[in-house]
């Protein structure tokens, strides 16, 4: 891997040796600024040495009817990215109202059961859902629930809070994410399965912290419905990124996007009005030691490790990820006992699964 630096914006790049094998001279677009990179290998390529010139980008003039798809270069980079998703965050699919209705109900010690119920019973086919969850096995209340009330009443205010969220999110992560190489049900599955390894985690350390545990878990990758269709726009670049094995989706986000999902999940969660402390753990679930000793960005990253090494909606690169030891440490879990959450939390899945079919 040969790594340059833009002589214009500064902007670092690695690039595949195979790439410049047998070559004089390299093109290399740089995104960040729109141009192109010149690199002259010379005579010396093979000690390393090359010298690096900066083309701009010539304007050519628009032609009305034919336009064509924009190229990798041409494509918005970093915060210009970040701007223009927000701006058309319309476009995304929301969080759901009932979702973020029912966080502000359990968190506000003033309302209760019946308020609850009042926002959930206005979306029948939430009503359904939920009430589908609450008799699943899962639960052990099987024909036992007949109302929202009744599912409060034998389940808890928490409990049923759990229920509500995973059933008013399973179509927003349900989607098929081709960028990503995830099937339609794929995201919904990886989610399920982090949000019940962190609840089973935090059960064991800290139990105050089993709902926004189980929420962190169940969105802890929305980024990548936000991000999907930009890797589409730039598969070749992403392809190429990937083609020697050595490295994660993770940083071909950050090296051609210039963010990944997680920092995008942060941003969108926010804008839905999900609490600080679940939206600071979602921005760094991959990177927990940067979140200033946010137990729940290391519940998650935990979980969501277990769960990619398991092969669950895994998508492009699941098995590139680790566990990092100091996590493991940090929240104080036996490295042995993690086969048990996995094996407990893919339990899990598997009876929401069949009860959410055709729901």
């Amino acid at each position: 891997m040969v790594r340059i630096e833009c002589p214009n914006c500064h902007k670092v790049y690695g690039i595949p040796d195979k790439r410049l094998d047998g070559k004089k001279h390299f093109t290399f677009p740089c995104p960040a600024c729109e141009g192109f990179i010149i690199i002259d290998l010379g005579s010396d390529s093979k000690n390393g040495s090359y010298r690096l010139a900066f083309k701009a980008k010539e304007k050519e003039p628009i032609k009305k009817d034919a336009p064509s798809a924009p190229s990798t270069e041409e494509q918005p980079f970093g915060r210009d990215l970040k701007k223009r998703i927000f701006l058309t965050l319309g476009d995304l699919p929301p969080m759901p109202q009932v979702v973020l209705k029912a966080q502000e109900i359990v968190a506000n010690p003033n309302l209760g059961v019946k308020h609850l119920a009042d926002i959930i019973e206005t979306d029948q086919a939430i009503v359904v859902k939920i009430l589908k969850l609450a008799n699943s096995a899962y639960y052990g209340l099987a024909g036992k629930v007949s109302s929202i009330r009744h599912a409060a009443s034998l389940l808890g205010l928490k409990t049923l809070n759990e229920i509500i969220t995973m059933a008013g999110t399973s179509n927003l992560l349900g989607e098929k994410l081709e960028g990503y190489g995830l099937d339609s049900g794929d995201l919904w599955r990886h989610s399920l399965a982090v949000a019940f390894g962190s609840k089973i985690i935090v059960t064991k350390i800290n139990p105050e912290l089993i709902n926004d545990a189980f929420i962190t878990g169940l969105l802890h990758d929305t980024g990548k419905l936000i991000l999907d269709q930009p890797i589409s726009d730039r598969k070749e670049a992403f392809d190429e990124f990937m083609a020697d094995g050595k490295h994660t989706f993770l940083r071909a986000e950050k090296e051609i996007l210039g963010l990944d999902h997680s920092e995008i999940a942060f941003e969108a969660c926010k804008s839905w009005g999900i609490p600080e402390a679940i939206t600071t753990a979602i921005k760094y679930h991959h990177y927990p030691s940067r979140s200033h000793d946010n137990k729940l960005a290391y519940v998650v990253h935990i979980a969501d490790s277990l769960a990619m090494m398991s092969g669950v909606g895994t998508g492009i690169d699941g098995m590139s990820y680790e566990i990092d030891g100091k996590a493991v440490e940090f929240i104080g879990l036996k490295e042995e006992a993690l086969n048990n959450i996995m094996f407990e939390a893919m339990e899990s899945v598997k009876k929401v699964e069949e009860e959410m079919k055709g729901a």
